[in-house]
């Protein structure tokens, strides 16, 4: 197969990726607008369940899975460990369901085709380089890129989940005073937390639920707790599990150990707050030197110089 015709099948393979993915994202913002109107039309809103997908979605979810599922050997390792560890960034991030790590996994390989592919046919359009070793050095760069992307993505995506968590966990532990010292079982507690977030914070309302479930299921509340901790990978989600672990072994009181470990919590957010307030003169050092300063320095200064540059002018012609 000549160089023409590998061209015209990376262009077709584009094209053909870019219209499906221009289909799919018109398809979901469809199925948004039905959904609120359906809402809108009979004012209440019932309790939508991840495993409750329309037909579109599921037809999505068989697409890329089987699609995928093709693809993902081809960059799937062989070691259980690293498959262990992918799922536990994966579930970190908010992507639990079983399908998932095919699809991270085919994805890898797709961005490592698609970004070489576009790169060629930015070539063929606009001439970027005139060099072929440096377009071949640059398409070689693309397919890296593409096949780490995902990683970069996933980082991305659990340090935004673990950010609304931090934000929203001090409510949650509120609530969970209250819902203890107000005379809850401690499994009522995490479920009435997971009931009340929902609306609030989606993310810890998740957890909690996740957390809930598992206990139902018939694991232990420890082990429960546990997995929550790994989960999530917060440390303030890891402090309040030891605690509530270490006062069940011993059995102390429930309510005074988490309002201590609440008025602790809030210590530690105000001394970070006042770390912050601290280095924030040494952080705006740099910006004051290379931007304004040198700004200040031309609107101060720049006047005064144009006067005694005509100054100087103005007596040299004269005295000349």
């Amino acid at each position: 197969m000549n160089e023409i015709a590998w061209i015209a099948l990376l262009i077709f393979t584009g094209l053909f990726f870019l219209i499906l993915a221009l289909y799919l994202q018109l398809m979901k913002g469809r199925q948004k607008k039905a959904f609120i109107s359906k809402v809108e039309k009979y004012a209440t809103v019932e309790p939508v369940h991840k495993e409750e997908k329309s037909r579109v979605e599921a037809v999505q979810d068989n697409f890329f899975t089987r699609f995928a599922g093709k693809l993902a050997p081809l960059s799937k390792p062989k070691s259980e460990e690293e498959l262990g560890y992918r799922r536990k960034k994966l579930s970190m991030a908010g992507y639990r369901r079983p399908g998932q790590l095919i699809i991270y996994y085919g994805a890898k390989v797709i961005l490592a085709v698609l970004l070489p592919a576009f790169m060629v046919m930015g070539q063929m359009v606009f001439e970027f380089f005139e060099s072929q070793t440096v377009l071949g050095v640059i398409t070689i760069l693309c397919a890296v890129a593409g096949f780490y992307l995902p990683d970069l993505l996933i980082h991305y995506a659990i340090q935004r989940r673990q950010e609304k968590i931090r934000l929203g966990f001090p409510d949650a532990l509120d609530l969970m005073v209250v819902c203890v010292e107000a005379g809850m079982g401690l499994d009522q507690t995490i479920k009435r937390i997971a009931d009340e977030m929902k609306l609030n914070n989606a993310v810890i309302s998740d957890e909690f639920n996740l957390m809930n479930l598992e206990m139902r299921a018939g694991r232990s509340r420890q082990d429960a707790m546990h997995n929550l901790a790994t989960r999530t990978g917060v440390e303030d989600v890891r402090s309040l599990v030891t605690l509530l672990i270490q006062t069940e072994k011993f059995g102390t009181s429930i309510a005074q150990a988490l309002r201590v470990h609440s008025d602790s919590m809030r210590t530690k957010r105000r001394q970070k707050a006042e770390e912050m307030a601290i280095k924030l003169p040494v952080k705006m050092l740099f910006p004051l030197i290379l931007f304004i300063f040198p700004a200040l320095f031309v609107v101060i200064v720049g006047p005064a110089a144009i006067r005694i540059y005509r100054a100087i002018i103005q007596s040299t012609i004269g005295g000349g």
